[in-house]
């Protein structure tokens, strides 16, 4: 049945549609709005890319006029041709206006207006070209309509989209109409008075005549290629824009999370929702600063910033080259995790190593962090612990996060705690020493401690102090 609400919500017969009202201008203005509105770092990266379209269009112009240059230089001078030759002169002005316009893109941003000036110089340098041709053969004007070296006026307006800039292909395509109108223009006014027009077509092939149609057609060809053109590169455009601020997102993802899983992420088939997770055996690596609370209570903010930043980033690049990933930063904490992100079977064994570095790490970070404005020498623990846990996405509908869950998480955290009562700096329990030796780890423990109580954990443990 009819739905009158529908019916009242169509547009009147005859009234265009709003979409058909805007004017390509306005849609122009509107994809150039949204990218002054884009980040600066994503605007210089879309313009970085625009520069090297520039170089790259230059560079094939180049090629082109060589090798016209020397297909020109190679092939027979055509007969009948009596009059004074323009194409060398054509070809070396074309020649010296595309090198200066590469050298100058290798030097500076080419702005707009240079850009344009060039489309107007290529399409006169062709015009002029074509013109040339009734001089060089005497012939009416009429005799270059059917030169077909109109055509590299497509080979123009197809360079400029290798922009991806509408623009320019839009700009080159009317300037390249408006020299074909001139050439035509000039070429009808004297045949109008000497009766030169004709319909009939075969008398437009084999005489000077001219016949309008034709001539009408080359322009809707024109146009019809510079709008379908410009048409496809604003949609074009659009999806490079959408893409580079994919890419700058992608590329401060992966500063948010380890690489594989930043590449998980952007490489999903899927869109990744909170509840999807997998159990793997993973080791998990806890580290805190001791007293961080107290001590940074009374400090400045930007000392106390720029101590976790090294604390923090020395940590991060011993737990990488062991082959570990930071799943988190906790205030001053860092917990890392070995076989989460890529299943491994040495992930006790590269845990251990790491823990065993830390004491070293932490003695060469306190003169640096002392001198950064920690007003004591640097006291860190840590603590390993072992076992499955499940990894995977959490979170809501608007928020995600990857982490690691189970008992190994919780483990490391309450050994990390037992560092403060057992004296120790690198804390472990039995079960992960035992696995990690059984993985190739070789270390020699600095003592054992059996059927400890740690706090919050049930039952007493048998601990390894690795450190």
């Amino acid at each position: 049945m009819d739905d009158p609400a529908s019916r009242d919500a169509l547009p009147a017969p005859g009234t265009p549609r709003r979409a058909d009202r805007a004017s390509w201008l306005s849609r122009l203005r509107r994809v150039a709005a949204d990218e002054r509105a884009m980040p600066a770092r994503v605007r210089a990266e879309l313009r970085a890319r625009e520069t090297s379209a520039e170089r790259l269009i230059g560079w094939i112009q180049l090629a082109l006029v060589v090798f016209f240059a020397v297909l020109y230089s190679l092939a027979p001078r055509a007969e009948g041709a009596a009059g004074f030759n323009f194409v060398p002169l054509a070809l070396a002005a074309y020649f010296l206006f595309t090198v200066l316009r590469v050298a100058l893109s290798y030097r500076t941003v080419l702005p707009g207006w240079y850009l344009v000036l060039s489309i107007v110089v290529d399409v006169a340098l062709l015009c002029g070209l074509i013109f040339s041709f009734h001089i060089q053969y005497a012939q009416p004007a009429t005799f270059y309509l059917k030169a077909p070296t109109v055509m590299y006026f497509f080979l123009f307006i197809a360079l400029r989209a290798l922009r991806f800039d509408p623009r320019f292909v839009l700009v080159t395509g009317l300037v390249a109409i408006a020299g074909w109108a001139a050439l035509v223009g000039y070429a009808i006014l004297p045949a109008l008075s000497e009766m030169r027009v004709t319909r009939n077509y075969v008398e437009y092939l084999t005489s000077n005549a001219i016949l309008l149609g034709a001539e009408l057609d080359k322009s809707i060809v024109l146009l019809g290629v510079t709008l379908l053109l410009t048409l496809a590169l604003y949609r074009g455009r659009q999806v490079l824009v959408a893409a580079v601020r994919e890419e700058a997102a992608a590329s401060d993802l992966k500063r948010f999370f380890a690489p594989e899983v930043a590449s998980s992420i952007t490489g999903a088939d899927e869109a990744l929702v909170a509840g999807r997770g997998e159990v793997r055996e993973v080791a998990v690596l806890m580290v805190d600063i001791r007293g961080f609370t107290r001590i940074a209570a009374s400090l400045p903010p930007e000392t106390v910033m720029a101590v976790l930043a090294r604390y923090q980033g020395a940590v991060t690049r011993l737990v990488e080259d062991g082959g570990g990933r930071v799943d988190k930063y906790l205030g001053d904490g860092v917990l890392a995790t070995f076989g989460a992100v890529t299943p491994s079977a040495s992930a006790s064994a590269s845990a251990l190593a790491v823990g065993e570095g830390l004491p070293a790490l932490f003695r060469a970070l306190a003169p640096e962090l002392q001198a950064l404005g920690w007003p004591e020498p640097l006291r860190a623990g840590a603590a390993i612990a072992a076992g499955p846990v499940t990894v995977g996405v959490v979170g809501g509908d608007e928020r995600l996060e990857f982490t690691v869950i189970g008992d190994a998480v919780n483990r490391a955290a309450k050994l990390e705690d037992a560092n403060k009562s057992v004296g120790s700096v690198v804390l472990t329990d039995a079960e992960t020493f035992a696995l990690a030796r059984s993985q190739g780890y070789a270390g020699t423990p600095r003592e054992t401690r059996g059927q400890v109580a740690v706090a919050g954990l049930d039952g007493l443990r048998d601990l390894v102090v690795l450190a």
